[in-house]
């Protein structure tokens, strides 16, 4: 299953300060509240956004198990980002049992896809599957 997608968009730059909460030359806040939105209005609720050295953790309220969008730019060009999900699979191992997290992964990336792709300023959008 694709979950990782790349792309350029050059309407997310960083806040100033950013780069002091996760690594420097990584950023993607205004990447995450633009998707905490889009998500919203397409049905999908979120949590806080929680910064991480990487980049920034979306958490997606889902019963089962955890469920989120990672986000942010990548080393490169000031408008390169990617956002994976988390779980990157669609089999989670929990405890003793495996989940299938199939369908909510579709919905998510389905909901990201769709999001990515409509908006004009999004360009070069490649889904791979993670490794």
């Amino acid at each position: 299953m694709k979950t990782q997608v790349e792309f350029r968009c050059s309407k997310f730059p960083p806040y100033d300060g950013e780069e002091e909460q996760i690594n420097p030359g990584l950023w993607g806040k205004r990447l995450a509240e633009y998707l905490v939105q889009r998500l919203a209005e397409r049905g999908i609720a979120t949590e806080q956004i929680i910064p991480e050295d990487w980049g920034w953790y979306i958490p997606v309220k889902n019963d089962g198990f955890k469920l989120a969008i990672c986000c942010g730019h990548q080393n490169g060009n000031d408008d390169q980002f990617l956002c994976f999900t988390e779980p990157r699979a669609p089999v989670v191992k929990k405890l003793l049992k495996t989940v299938d997290a199939t369908i909510q992964l579709a919905r998510l990336t389905q909901a990201l896809d769709h999001i990515l792709a409509s908006d004009a300023d999004i360009h070069d959008i490649v889904w791979t599957e993670p490794q």
